[in-house]
């Protein structure tokens, strides 16, 4: 039924835990995988009396960024190959991630996105809703949440 799978992930146990069943699910169903990445804006910084500097240029916080997608999409793509499921990458810099999954899903051709039940975004996670409901909510594409 589903043969290409958004799997969104943040790095976090439960993203990665998340993205293992997605694997095995793409696994029996013979799908492909595309696993994507939101990474996050440059803060801009306020200047004025009592604000701190961030000493971080543009450049360096985009390499940091990137290097941290590399790193937890390299985790999932290592999981595929593992499971010989066939894998492709999506990044994109955002700071609203649901609308970052939507459109990774949309660009990539997927019929799924495959996401956690929550993620960690604490207290303003509670009051806001969290990522997942805004895809649910928001998107076109399918949704299936794993618990």
């Amino acid at each position: 039924m589903f043969k290409h799978i958004l799997v969104p992930t943040d790095g976090s146990e439960l993203s990665q835990a998340t993205a293992r069943r997605a694997v095995a699910f793409a696994s029996e169903a013979g799908a492909r995988v595309t696993v994507f990445f939101a990474k996050p804006e440059y803060p801009i910084a306020y200047f004025g009396e009592g604000a701190l500097i961030d000493p971080t240029t543009p450049e360096k916080f985009a390499e940091m960024a990137d290097n941290q997608a590399n790193q937890y999409l390299g985790e999932v793509q290592a999981m595929c190959a593992e499971a010989g499921v066939a894998c492709g990458t999506f990044t994109a810099t955002s700071d609203v991630p649901y609308e970052a999954i939507i459109e990774a899903a949309e660009k990539s051709g997927c019929d799924l996105i495959f996401m956690a039940s929550h993620g960690r975004r604490g207290i303003s996670g509670f009051l806001l809703g969290s990522e997942t409901n805004k895809v649910l909510t928001h998107s076109k594409v399918p949704v299936l949440v794993y618990r």
